[in-house]
């Protein structure tokens, strides 16, 4: 197929989806501009129906299947996120029937939105504790009712529908033209097909740089390997882009970038840039959504002076996590520690270690780990500072008070154990 023909199904598939919303609004962020030195605008996907970009790769295979007579009017998908739920949207607007194979460990708030946008269209099923399982369920559900599986990413139509994206934001820049594009990736829909999309245009084509999470590198580990590679481990935090295995469509046409085009997003700092977005700009972003803004760290000397376009993916955040995101951010900065110290079991010990502390430090968690001890025992202590630098000296003066102590913020077996 040839990117004029690309461009043409994506111009088609733009038009029908003014059916369900308007265009998404592309915002230039003050922000964020004046913070880097650059004109930043925010592409605002999380302002779909769904409040998030999905629906309009659903939509845009449903109707197609829906126009052949596919699927005899039944679909299903496996998800337990923003797909199931623009999935459950384009159902409910098609009057037709879908099931949504969820992992039984689907948090609750994320089935009853899926619900929610559905309505009476769909049905929920529960399956296995991983995606595997859930997406196997549906594979076979499909095989056996005759129903339609709607892809997640890996399909050419869904590729389509994400690339409306891009054609909103040429028509929304008018006569200003991107310098450069920022896109999230995790399976690669709506990065490969923004960039399909883009590649054809007439005149100064923008620079594409990628966002993944840290833990989830699926496109640099790809590229770096010359093929589809598989990830052994991943984490999970990044719900929305935490994919092991980018799209082999997709990865079609994102090996011509570079690894280096691709920044990673470590956890604690993505975290920060949402508590960032949430408390200045007032805007909810899940963590995927916050990808594209928080590669702005590592692309400072490319986007100074100039015009960047960021794909904000989704605010699909649930607000329990909220505590955990400030954890987070707050380890990530150097701003918050946990210890386990030894202190002598005598009276004046625990006085002693907080003459210690400076008037900046404060202490979040206290917790005895052996209680019987009779000479020394263990406490998990939790600091918070204002200036990471205070921690060196709290060091030092532990130290020089003969005070053992071991710092565990960084070990991920004894955090996961006691924090």
């Amino acid at each position: 197929m040839t990117e004029a023909s690309f461009q043409s199904r994506v111009a088609d598939a733009e038009r029908s989806l003014r059916d369900l919303f308007p265009p998404t609004p592309l915002q230039l962020n003050e922000h964020l501009s004046a913070k880097y030195g650059a004109r930043i605008f925010l592409k605002r996907e999380d302002l779909t129906p769904v409040r998030s970009y999905k629906i309009r790769g659903a939509f845009n295979f449903m109707r197609k299947r829906i126009a052949e007579g596919a699927g005899a009017g039944r679909f299903c998908c496996a998800s337990a996120g923003n797909h199931a739920q623009g999935f459950a949207f384009a159902c409910r607007f098609f009057g037709l029937k879908g099931r949504v194979f969820m992992p039984v460990t689907t948090p609750q708030q994320k089935i009853q939105k899926t619900q929610m946008f559905g309505g009476d269209a769909i049905e929920v099923e529960l399956v296995g504790d991983y995606f595997d399982d859930c997406y196997a369920a549906a594979k076979a559900y499909a095989a056996s009712s005759g129903a339609e599986l709607v892809p997640p990413f890996d399909h050419e139509d869904i590729i389509e529908g994400q690339a409306t994206v891009a054609r909103e934001i040429v028509a929304q820049l008018g006569d200003e033209a991107a310098d450069l594009l920022v896109l999230p990736v995790g399976g690669g829909g709506l990065a490969s097909g923004i960039t399909r999309y883009v590649s054809d245009l007439a005149g100064p084509r923008p620079t594409i740089r990628f966002a993944e999470p840290a833990g989830a590198p699926s496109l640099r580990t790809s590229l770096e390997q010359g093929r589809v590679v598989r990830l052994e481990q991943l984490e999970g935090f990044v719900d929305g882009a935490a994919v092991a295995e980018i799209g082999a469509i997709p990865f079609e046409t994102l090996r011509r970038a570079a690894p280096a085009d691709v920044v990673l997003s470590p956890e604690g700092r993505l975290c920060g840039t949402m508590l960032e977005m949430l408390n200045i700009e007032g805007i909810v972003l899940e963590p995927a959504g916050a990808l594209a803004i928080d590669a702005l760290h590592d692309l400072r000397p490319l986007v100074e002076g100039r015009t960047a376009v960021l794909v904000v993916s989704g605010s699909n955040f649930d607000f329990e996590r909220l505590p955990d995101v400030k954890e987070r951010a707050l380890r990530f900065d150097g701003l918050k520690k946990y210890l386990i110290l030894r202190l002598a079991q005598r009276p004046g010990a625990l006085r002693d270690f907080l003459g210690l502390l400076g008037p900046d430090d404060d202490i979040s968690r206290f917790e005895y780990l052996k209680k019987s001890a009779r000479d020394f025992g263990s406490i998990l202590i939790g600091i918070e500072t204002k200036n990471p630098a205070n921690f060196e000296t709290i060091f030092r003066r532990l130290e020089e008070s003969g005070t053992a102590y071991q710092d565990i913020t960084e070990n991920r077996i004894m955090a996961d154990l006691l924090i």
